[in-house]
């Protein structure tokens, strides 16, 4: 039996085939936990939504699903709504599924699933509509940033429903937005992010992204990079000596500046001093020769742009000039017995003193000779007593040939009987100290 028209005529149908069946004899048995239950569904706009009628423990009662307007969509197997969108995915004793193509947002609302028993039992599926929004869009209030400035961001997001969240990412570190949501007259929400920050060199060429969640789209983002301006960054090189700048020598110095835009003016100066009038300056290279200690002091690059003005200083000391060791002196003393040869050696003196924290160390020649001198004199006086002291005791001596002699008759005889006489004495010998 064809069923027509809006479902109306088909729900007074059943109400009257229940009474006839009655009158038949048809048994009527009691409803043994008949449950009837069907899901919400969330569908993005234009796709499919399917509505699923459940039941358990069926005792052959009629299921029919219902629009938000209570129009019979789905008589058991039999659609009486002209609505061609509508089509019968399954129908059986305990399910009734229906499949909804290109939904609209004017499908949206509760769907009602009825199982005919006594008491008749309703079951409500609600069917909301997702609808994303469109492509988010960046705005920045500076196109060219300057170092350590403020600057702002906007990220909208348009006709979404739900309204969408917007969350905001530069490089890998999320940053706070604040939300401003605004709903239309065809409830489609506009909501838009305001990020304000304070940009420093290192967000030079970072990426800012804004990312849009709702349920409806997935990755959804734009992004903008940062051009960031920043004041120069500037290193003193030393180029020559590789060691310590000492007196005589030459010095040569570069400047390396760097900074967004490319820093066009790089001088020279001396702090609280003029550089020295030879000195030679190309460019960023600074070049002196021939230094002196009146040439220490503070040496300062300065480097600027649009941006702004930074410099780096050289702190000059001059050394000491390298000196040779002193050609060793020989002080030599000599008498006709005895010989003495001193040596003296100069130590070198300390050249590693930072020039302008103190003078040198240096060896006093004088008082090294002074000492030198004073040795060599007592020396020669030591000598010279020495000398005095042994020629005096020089051919003093006795001897014991004449003794006997006091007892001897005459002279032959003394000499014959003195103790020690030439033919029996030993020989006496003289020895010079």
């Amino acid at each position: 039996m064809a069923i027509t028209g809006d479902g109306s005529f088909a729900t007074i149908l059943v109400l009257f085939m229940i009474p006839a069946a009655l009158h038949k004899g048809v048994a009527q048995f009691p409803v043994v936990s008949q449950n009837l239950v069907t899901d919400n569904v969330s569908v993005v706009e234009g796709e499919m939504a399917t509505i699923s009628c459940r039941v358990k423990n069926n005792d052959d009662s009629v299921i029919q699903l219902l629009n938000p307007n209570r129009q019979t969509i789905y008589f058991r197997d039999m659609r009486p709504l002209k609505d061609a969108r509508f089509q019968l995915v399954n129908f059986s004793d305990n399910e009734l599924r229906v499949s909804l193509s290109n939904v609209s947002l004017s499908d949206e609302g509760r769907y009602v699933c009825q199982l005919y028993t006594d008491p008749p039992q309703e079951a409500y599926a609600d069917i909301t509509v997702l609808i994303p929004p469109g492509n988010p869009i960046i705005e920045a209030r500076d196109e060219i940033l300057s170092e350590g400035n403020e600057t702002e961001m906007t990220c909208t997001a348009m006709g979404s429903k739900p309204a969408a969240a917007i969350r905001w990412m530069k490089g890998d570190k999320e940053l706070p937005g604040k939300p401003k949501v605004e709903l239309a007259y065809d409830k489609m929400y506009t909501v838009t992010s305001r990020l304000t920050f304070t940009v420093s060199k290192e967000d030079d060429g970072m990426p800012v992204m804004c990312i849009v969640d709702h349920p409806a789209v997935k990755d959804f983002q734009a992004q903008k990079f940062l051009e960031v301006q920043y004041k120069p960054e500037v290193k003193i090189l030393v180029e020559f000596p590789q060691g310590l700048t000492r007196e005589g020598e030459n010095l040569e110095l570069t400047c390396l500046a760097k900074g967004k835009p490319q820093p066009q003016r790089i001088s020279w100066v001396k702090v609280d001093d003029d550089v020295p009038s030879h000195a030679v300056i190309t460019g960023s290279d600074l070049y002196i020769e021939n230094l002196n200690k009146s040439y220490n002091g503070t040496y300062r690059c300065l480097a600027a742009n649009a941006v702004g003005e930074s410099y780096d200083d050289y702190i000059l000391y001059v050394y000491d000039a390298p000196t040779t060791t002193p050609i060793p002196t020989t002080a030599t003393t000599s008498t006709s017995t005895t010989s003495t040869t001193t040596t003296i050696s100069y130590p070198e003196a300390s050249q590693d003193s930072r020039a302008g924290e103190g003078a040198p160390r240096t060896v006093d020649h004088a008082v090294i000779g002074g000492v030198v001198a004073v040795v060599v004199f007592a020396m020669l006086c030591l000598l010279i007593v020495l000398g005095r002291y042994f020629a005096r005791h020089k051919g003093t001596y006795f001897t014991h040939e004449a003794k006997g002699a006091d007892d001897a008759a005459d002279a032959d005889t003394a000499i014959i009987n003195a103790e020690g006489g030439h033919t029996s004495s030993e020989e006496k010998k003289e020895y010079y100290i």
